[in-house]
């Protein structure tokens, strides 16, 4: 199952990639993968439970836990019979190849194919969110330049995120009250008391956002500004079905919770009705279809959370049946637009005459969206007019469904009249690639509607699972029972609702505003900016010595107290005061005097420059502690890095006056920072001190050198980063990859970027014989010195960053610290020569390194997942040549070496995007204003 998820991200990606040219070939071959998931969903009918497993971290609960059964099995023949229909009719809907939106449909497509299958409540979010991500893509990137897409798809993605984390606080309530996060176990032993209700409530709220339930509803109408397709996958057939797949999953664990029945009952009537009031007062035909979307949507949520048998069989069924009349009928606006050129009502007539298959389709959709025989729509509403037919509170229920079914017929007929009505002489149309999905799909409904047996068979194993109400089967004909006679009251009340409120286009503006819900999350959005802003101007001063001084202070306040408060009353841990010792080597006292008084001088420093270089010293001065203690890579990371931050501020400070302003804080003020710093350095020591002597467990560290001993690792830092760490390795590089896109955004906002390797020399510059290039200095002035330095030292230092990159294994070094010795050649040659020269020294673009290290990174990181080391914890281990060469001597070139190659690619071109923005922002003369 891990399998067929991870090949949605394959295609996802490779299809637009290879065929992206032609589009038509693109859609239809990103449809192979969705239809052959209905197929072998469709093979398992009748197997019984299928489970899967992957260990990702079992100690912390980390656990990929996949279940097949009758319930996904409905909910995948959905995704993918549909998705496959839908990928073909975009390839003739849209005129140009969309790329993107093809690869991200097929993504949704894997996002919803592994949210059904989850067995693991957090699994089940992490794939919650991806379908999130997928439609804010597909609802805002088709047309970014319209601010009406880009609202959209914000709203989309705020009303659902939002209340996923809010579901997320309810999964972790009951994952830690029921003592597993396996839903499956969950549902067999459900947990209760007020914190297992506390959850149930939040995870609710979670599912009628995403399925737009009433008052949450309004990103869903909204959203239809998206593409055809996208509305008819996503917002009709499978993303706003999570939120009903959620609840009747866990409908039979906790389907008799008190809070349960009413809470989902009626939110699902209340958005049953109103999304019908609301489809009756639309002419825009895809804003009809969403509103009654809403309506089918609260529908689904009475039936599959009433928590009984012949609920549950009638809301399997139409979940199905839902997505084959709802999918086609948005395709079908999709169609008439692409046609007409309009998808209103009020504009369109005799669309009939022009497409008359379609029309004739698209009738077929709404007799199944209506409850007309022989659809499976008719199926569903019986076995729903089935289930409430028992006295008690049913009844009440039942009257809601009754009057949610006539408000169904209502604007059903509404839609027909509004697409296809009116008298129009015009030649009949329609390329058959728009055409046929709407068929294939209405057909669908209209075949499982005349075999009910086959439903039966895919939801009456998911029904048996809920409380018993009796023996009930789908079937097209169960007598003159009150079931059919309130469907045909449904139908009479539904066509006179029509007549009455229904016929005109468009309608006339309402006085009064019933449920505005577009209204009121504007005035959410609106009362939250102006709550940040309020906040901001206050809190957010434009002093960065008040930020630390409150981050101090808060530190001091919550972790600070509790420590001193412990270590007085005695509850905390005992310190050996006898353990503590001065120092363990001399030399400690000599670099701590340094550290101390470097910054002491840099706190009385008035030269932005002699403050650089006392910060500078007291980097210096604890590297050197690192070499005493006996952590030469530590050090030599560190010195490294302090080289290159110095330089780095230097060529910043050139824009910079040369002293300080002058100080205006006050007595009190200044008394208050210093009582911070102390208070908040004193608390830092006693901190270290207590966690150092207070160890109550062996160190980890002599299992890390027990393992790196085993790899024949003589370097422990290096093989925990690139062997038994590299994925928290992995993700550090990804951060500087991040990183670099910040600063070039940074640095060149508003300015254009010179190409980085295109520093050819200008007309009438004369060369130099040490340079290759020689441009404007980025400190001023020209030296000998500095040029015949980079020129002689350069190659030797690259060569050196190369030793530390190979020799890592097992002496000091790696790919972290050869990649920032490699950067200081780089910044050897910029120094003399200005971007012109580390343009010409320059390879390749410094997002090219980037780019390929992260690449080769995670190539290294899969190779070593295929071939099983990943889960028992072993991530690259293993030699791949051993020799000892004639001059090289003995030679092990270990598979952690490409990993740490992609490391140091990373590490450079992070240092070269820096150089080469600085140097396009540095190098600029100031105008006059700035200059004075």
């Amino acid at each position: 199952m891990l399998a067929l998820v991870l090949a949605y991200a394959v295609v996802a990606v490779a299809v637009p990639w290879v065929l992206g040219r032609r589009r038509r070939v693109m859609a239809c071959v990103a449809a192979v993968l969705p239809a052959v998931t209905a197929g072998w969903a469709a093979a398992q009918v009748g197997r019984g439970a299928v489970t899967a497993r992957l260990d990702w971290a079992p100690e912390l609960g980390l656990v990929f836990d996949f279940r097949l059964d009758a319930l996904s099995i409905v909910m995948l023949l959905l995704i993918g019979g549909v998705g496959a229909v839908v990928l073909c009719y975009a390839g003739w809907y849209f005129e140009r190849p969309e790329r993107l939106m093809i690869g991200t449909l097929v993504a949704f497509a894997g996002a919803m194919t592994g949210l059904v299958l989850a067995d693991n409540l957090l699994v089940l979010y992490v794939f919650w969110e991806l379908t999130t991500v997928s439609s804010f893509v597909l609802i805002g990137a088709t047309r970014p330049e319209r601010a009406e897409d880009r609202r959209a798809a914000a709203q989309a993605l705020l009303t659902t995120t939002a209340f996923g984390l809010v579901m997320l606080a309810g999964f972790v309530l009951l994952g830690q009250t029921a003592g597993t996060y396996r839903i499956s176990a969950m549902v067999a032993d459900p947990p209760s008391g007020p914190p297992a209700t506390a959850g149930v409530v939040l995870v609710l709220l979670g599912a009628f956002a995403k399925s737009a339930q009433v008052p949450l509803h309004a990103w869903l109408p909204a959203a239809m500004v998206a593409p055809t397709p996208v509305s008819a996958y996503l917002h009709a057939a499978a993303m706003v079905k999570a939120g009903v797949y959620l609840v009747a999953r866990l409908a039979p664990a906790f389907g008799d919770a008190g809070v349960w029945r009413p809470l989902v009952v009626g939110v699902g009537l209340l958005s049953l009705l109103t999304g019908g009031v609301l489809a009756l007062r639309q002419h825009d035909l895809k804003r009809l279809l969403a509103y009654g979307t809403v309506s089918q949507l609260g529908l689904l949520m009475v039936l599959l959370g009433d928590g009984t048998r012949t609920a549950a069989l009638a809301g399997t069924a139409l979940l199905l049946a839902h997505g084959l009349f709802k999918a086609p009928l948005f395709l079908t606006v999709g169609t008439v637009e692409h046609e007409t050129g309009t998808r209103r009502a009020d504009r369109l007539s005799g669309a009939w005459r022009r497409l008359p298959v379609l029309a004739v389709t698209a009738t077929a959709a709404t007799a199944s969206m209506i409850g007309l025989p022989p659809f499976l729509g008719f199926v569903a509403k019986e076995a729903a007019m089935e289930a409430f037919a028992h006295g008690g509170w049913d009844v009440a229920v039942l009257a809601g469904v009754v009057a949610g079914s006539a408000l169904t017929v209502a604007y059903g007929v509404r839609f027909l009249v509004g697409a296809f009505g009116g008298r129009a002489e015009v030649t009949p149309g329609g390329h058959w690639g728009l055409v046929g999905p709407v068929v294939v799909l209405a057909v669908a409904g209209f075949a499982l509607g005349v075999a009910p047996g086959v439903m039966q068979k895919l939801a009456g194993p998911y029904a048996d699972t809920l409380a018993s109400d009796g023996e009930y089967k789908l079937a097209l004909w169960h007598g003159l029972g009150p079931a059919l006679w309130l469907s045909v009251v449904a139908l009479v009340v539904g066509a006179v609702v029509f007549v009455l409120f229904g016929r005109t286009f468009p309608v006339r503006r309402a006085r009064w505003r019933f449920l505005d819900a577009q209204r009121d999350y504007d005035g959410t959005v609106e009362g939250i900016l102006a709550g940040a802003h309020a906040v901001t101007t206050r809190v957010q001063i434009g002093s960065l010595p008040v930020y630390l001084g409150v981050i101090g202070a808060m530190a001091l306040v919550v972790p600070g107290s509790a420590l001193v408060a412990a270590l007085v009353r005695g509850t905390g841990p005992e310190i050996p005061v006898a353990r503590l010792r001065a120092w363990d080597d001399p030399a400690q006292v000599v670099l701590a005097v340094v550290v101390i008084g470097c910054a002491l001088a840099a706190l009385r420093a008035r030269r932005r420059l002699t403050a650089a270089l006392l910060l500078a010293g007291t980097g210096y001065g604890v590297g050197g502690l690192f070499v005493v203690q006996g952590g030469p890579d530590l050090a030599l990371t560190l010195f490294v890095v302090e080289t290159l931050s110095l330089i780095m501020l230097v060529l910043v400070l050139r824009r910079l006056p040369v002293r300080y302003p002058e100080r205006r804080r006050t007595g009190p003020a200044r008394a208050v920072a210093g009582t911070v710093s102390v208070c908040l350095g004193g608390f830092v020591a006693l901190f270290l001190v207590v966690a150092a002597l207070s160890r109550d467990s062996r160190p980890v560290g002599a299992g890390y050198a027990r393992l790196a001993a085993e790899e024949g690792a003589e370097n422990v830092v290096n093989a925990i980063l690139v062997e038994m760490r590299a994925l928290d390795t992995l993700g550090e590089i990804t951060v500087l990859g991040v990183a670099a896109m910040g600063v070039v955004g940074l640095v060149t906002s508003g300015r254009r970027l010179p190409s980085p390797t295109g520093g050819e020399r200008g007309p009438g510059e004369a060369g130099s014989r040490w340079l290759a290039a020689p441009g404007r200095p980025p400190l001023g002035g020209s030296s000998v010195v500095l040029e015949a330095a980079a020129r002689f030292l350069g190659p030797t230092i690259l060569v050196f960053s190369l030793y530390l990159l190979v020799a890592g294994h097992g002496h000091p070094g790696g790919g972290f610290v050869g990649g920032l010795v490699a950067g200081m050649a780089f910044v050897l040659r910029y120094l003399p020569g200005g971007r012109r020269e580390l343009a010409t020294a320059l390879p390749v673009r410094p997002s090219v390194l980037i780019g390929g290290g992260l690449g080769l990174a995670v190539a290294t990181g899969a190779a070593g997942w295929t071939a099983g080391g990943f889960p028992h914890g072993e991530f690259l281990q293993g030699e791949v040549w051993h020799a000892s060469p004639p001059v090289l001597g003995e030679v092990h070139v270990p598979t952690s070496l490409f990993f740490d190659i992609g490391v140091y690619l990373v590490v450079l071109g992070l240092v070269l995007t820096i150089l080469t923005t600085l140097g396009a922002s540095l190098e600029d003369e100031p105008d006059e204003e700035e200059a004075v």
